[in-house]
């Protein structure tokens, strides 16, 4: 059984810079810096909003758009499900009903479609390999702009901090049962980037090349070659008669399984002649067409068929950066200045928290320290995702738990003249009730 996430209860933000964790002890003695990677390496142990009825959010837009997400009832009783819902003026719109799994991923977020949006990503029954990823405009009424299916999770995210904001997903539904090997076999799914660029939806993932070549070179370091020797004599389909004992299939499966994913992830980065080179050196010569014909055929027909087009530009690495506004900072009335009764304008309305979850502690001092309140310095971007965080206080109590939790986070990002923006927060979390 998985082990159960703690969701945090009592949060506030913190506005004023001169903060203090406890009675006249300095903050901003900085002792941890944490940047999150852009992609988590497994999708299976995210958060979301409300899973078998558990769990829920409300809020409304400034436009007058409300969303709901929480549990189905039947009747009078809450139910084992999850139901979202938009509302405006005097009217209702049931967007999801009874599914298995829920989850705001967006809400505000400027995604590239010329209006704020409510992204969900909803998996329908918990036998399904992956989810749904919806996305409504959030002026009233409240229309649908796009669906986008086969990932095991969608992730929106301002990935490099340049005012673009991309869709992080896989091609799970592609290579799921892909020569008869299950999702659960693998390190990984194919990674797909997409990005909406004036309406239109374009599979951007080879703009983040050092991401794959990231975890290519962490599958290669892993194939011993002595194997990849062994599997290259055999007949590549590895089925019930390829004449090799149980125990010899079950290790050629393993490695056939890595050669798979550095040719996958050659090959969703638009770079497939490096992808057929690799599949000529490590593959069987005798099955290399017929593999490749089969792997090309299962991206087309997968997160391929929905996107617009595709681009193939490579990051030049000096992109222009998105201003990040500081909530961290209090602006105060000046006498003589500012007419007496006049409240000063914040710069930003602050981020406001959507889901805050945590696994909890393992050890005794784990769980005194993370009843603590911790304060941290959050760079939140335009999408609600946390992009770095500092721990500020004690450096002799570093709560890496809690650090590593907030790379799942999700917020409503800040907002300038009505506008998504990146911004840095104090935030104060603990797990005291």
């Amino acid at each position: 059984m998985p082990t159960r996430r703690r969701r945090y209860e009592n949060m506030h933000f913190i506005a004023n810079a001169r903060v203090r964790i406890r009675e006249n002890a300095p903050v901003l003695a900085l002792f941890f810096l944490f940047f999150l990677t852009a992609f988590p390496c497994h999708a299976q142990n995210r958060d979301v909003l409300c899973r078998a009825g558990v769990g829920g959010f409300e809020s409304e837009f400034h436009t007058g758009v409300a969303v709901r997400v929480g549990a189905g009832r039947i009747k009078e009783l809450a139910a084992r499900v999850c139901d979202a819902s938009l509302r405006w003026s005097d009217q209702t719109l049931v967007l999801v009903s009874e599914a298995a799994e829920l989850d705001i991923d967006a809400f505000g977020a400027d995604l590239g479609v010329g209006v704020p949006v409510v992204a969900f990503q909803v998996k329908k029954s918990r036998s399904d390999c992956c989810m749904a990823y919806t996305v409504y405009s959030l002026r009233a009424p409240p229309v649908l702009l796009r669906r986008i299916t086969g990932g095991t999770f969608f992730s929106a995210a301002d990935t490099d901090m340049d005012g673009r904001v991309e869709i992080w997903t896989d091609d799970a539904a592609a290579v799921e049962g892909f020569e008869n090997i299950r999702l659960i076999d693998l390190d990984f799914a194919p990674p797909v980037v997409l990005r909406f660029a004036r309406g239109h939806l374009l599979d951007v993932s080879s703009e983040f090349r050092p991401y794959f070549d990231q975890k290519i070179a962490a599958v290669r370091a892993k194939l011993v070659p002595q194997d990849l020797a062994d599997f290259k004599i055999s007949d590549g389909k590895l089925g019930a008669t390829s004449g090799i004992t149980a125990v010899q299939l079950i290790h050629l499966r393993g490695v056939k399984i890595k050669v798979l994913e550095i040719v996958w992830s050659y090959l969703y980065s638009s770079r497939e002649q490096e992808a057929l080179r690799s599949l000529s050196e490590m593959w069987p010569a005798a099955d290399v067409d017929r593999i490749r014909a089969a792997i090309l055929n299962a991206r087309a027909h997968g997160m391929r068929s929905q996107v617009d087009g595709v681009s193939t530009a490579v990051r030049a690495g000096h992109e222009n950066l998105a201003k990040i506004y500081d909530g961290t900072i209090t602006i105060s009335a000046t006498p003589g200045l500012i007419p007496e009764g006049a409240k000063p304008k914040q710069e930003i309305t602050p981020p406001r928290a959507i889901l805050m979850e945590r696994m909890p502690p393992v050890t005794a001092f784990e769980a005194e320290l993370a009843k603590t309140e911790s304060t941290l310095k959050l760079v939140i971007d335009s999408a609600g995702k946390v992009r770095s965080v500092e721990l500020v206080g004690n450096a002799q109590q570093i709560d890496d738990g809690l650090l590593k939790s907030t790379s799942n986070w999700k917020f409503i990002p800040a907002f300038s003249a009505d506008q998504p923006v990146a911004s840095q927060i104090f935030l104060g979390v603990s797990l005291r009730r």
